[in-house]
């Protein structure tokens, strides 16, 4: 299939075979992109213990913070290459494309060095106890000196799932995982690398998720092209670019922000069980929620470039699918926590029965209201697929911060350690309920749209 023949697709295919085509390459690369965090942790809780996987759990918000940004420009410039790529509009989606390359290495190398400067003062922050410190600076060093690779790697798979090619991007978090999940327990058994091990085994695999990203965009089959002459940083593609982006962007600082109010409310009321046991927690949500996200970036560049097509009943029924899909997955995932919360719990530790049992409980009480999440989070993409970031931050931000930040400063005080694993749930419902509301309302405005587009193109014909 030529370049041509791949972008149109998006425009014409049934959408049914067009959300199997992008998303189901997309849920397996990013449950195996998920492994790379989950098996970390698991091989960390056999053969570190239980310290170790919290020297991880308090790493993981800054590690949210290098993901930010790398969701910051890569979703913002993959957004707005779709719809330029949905208007025709080909060589302005090049230099949008090659103005993300440049931003991705300014980002990642600036925040690796401010984090190896701070990264004591921060852990310390989050509320890091004396126990925990050794290993999460351990594992923390090492990561931060590879986040280059990683934004590289995650940032620039979004524009090979945008040129119509989503089981090449779905290869690259294989062979990245392959890499880490073959690596980690060489490194972490065979060699008593401990912490250390595990990130070495993470910064490998990103490198070479990285490596085989830029050897796709040199190739002469890709629709984009990495070109010195199109680096040049222009404000107009920077600005926009940010724009579209500060939506994924925010929840994920928001989601950094989250897991360091998490953390230290667990400091407080549980010790460094409870926080070594809400990683595991996060583990299994992130296992859960992965498939997901694989379904957003399936549908994304199916409803930008229909909706700058004007396709407003392609759009909506991509929508619709998306959601169902979603829900779905959810519902499996919410069975599976409710009949096998222990055996989940013993994919990282047998040993410690305190932290066995406080991730039961957690599990059970934490993913309560889980089947709500598949609509919640597909519609929030919707909004950013249509270029609409602010609904869509707006969206994110309702579950992860205007409702769940205050439940977790809130709840704790009256009910201490349930109140805190139980803001989760709270926040669930209620930004389920507005996002809703907003998602009828967008429903009308396409239907709107829709009878405008039908009779102006009428006229036409007449």
């Amino acid at each position: 299939m030529n370049n041509i023949d791949r972008s149109k697709q998006l425009g014409e295919e049934r959408i049914i075979k067009l959300i199997f085509k992008f998303s189901i390459p997309a849920i397996i690369g990013m449950l195996v992109n998920a492994l790379y965090n989950i098996v970390d942790r698991i091989y960390i809780g056999h053969g570190v213990g239980s310290l170790g996987i919290g020297g991880i759990t308090v790493s993981f918000p800054i590690m949210l913070i290098l993901m930010a940004f790398s969701m910051l420009i890569g979703i913002g410039a993959n957004s707005l290459v779709a719809i330029r790529f949905g208007q025709g509009r080909k060589e302005e989606a090049e230099g949008i494309f090659n103005n993300a390359f440049v931003l991705f290495i300014i980002a990642s190398l600036s925040l690796s060095i401010i984090g190896l400067i701070f990264k004591e003062p921060f852990l310390r922050l989050m509320g890091t106890s004396d126990q925990i410190m050794p290993y999460a600076i351990e594992y923390l060093e090492i990561i931060l000196l590879g986040s280059v690779f990683q934004s590289i790697g995650m940032g620039m798979n979004n524009f090979i799932r945008s040129e119509g090619n989503p089981r090449i991007a779905m290869n690259t978090m294989l062979i990245g995982a392959i890499t880490n999940i073959v690596l980690d327990p060489i490194f972490i058994f065979v060699f008593n690398w401990g912490m250390r091990g595990a990130a070495i085994a993470t910064v490998i695999s990103q490198i070479v998720s990285a490596t085989w990203v830029l050897l796709y965009f040199m190739r002469s089959k890709s629709l984009l092209k990495l070109k010195v002459s199109y680096m040049k940083l222009k404000p107009a593609y920077v600005g926009k670019i940010l724009a579209l982006g500060t939506a994924p962007f925010a929840m994920q600082i928001a989601s950094s922000i989250l897991n360091f109010i998490m953390n230290k409310g667990l400091n407080t009321y549980g010790g460094d069980v409870a926080v070594s046991g809400m990683g595991i927690v996060n583990s299994v949500v992130t296992l859960l929620i992965m498939p997901i996200f694989g379904i957003n970036q399936g549908m994304q560049p199916i409803i930008g470039y229909n909706y700058g097509a004007r396709k407003y009943d392609r759009v909506k029924q991509a929508y619709y699918i998306g959601v169902i899909f979603a829900t779905i997955i959810v519902i499996i995932g919410w069975i599976v926590t409710r009949v096998f919360p222990e055996q989940l719990v013993y994919l990282f530790n047998k040993e410690d029965k305190e932290l066995i049992s406080f991730g039961v409980r957690a599990i059970r009480r934490n993913l309560m209201f889980l089947p709500v999440i598949g609509f919640q989070i597909v519609s929030s993409n919707y909004f950013q697929a249509v270029g609409k970031p602010k609904h869509s931050a707006l969206l994110g931000l309702s579950r992860q911060v205007l409702i769940l930040i205050p439940a977790l400063l809130i709840l704790p005080l009256y009910f201490g350690l349930d109140g805190l694993i139980s803001a989760g749930p709270l926040s669930d419902v209620t930004s389920s309920i507005l996002t809703g509301i907003f998602i009828i309302l967008e429903m009308r405005k396409l239907n709107r749209l829709n009878k405008e587009t039908t009779v102006t193109l009428s006229n036409l014909e007449y």
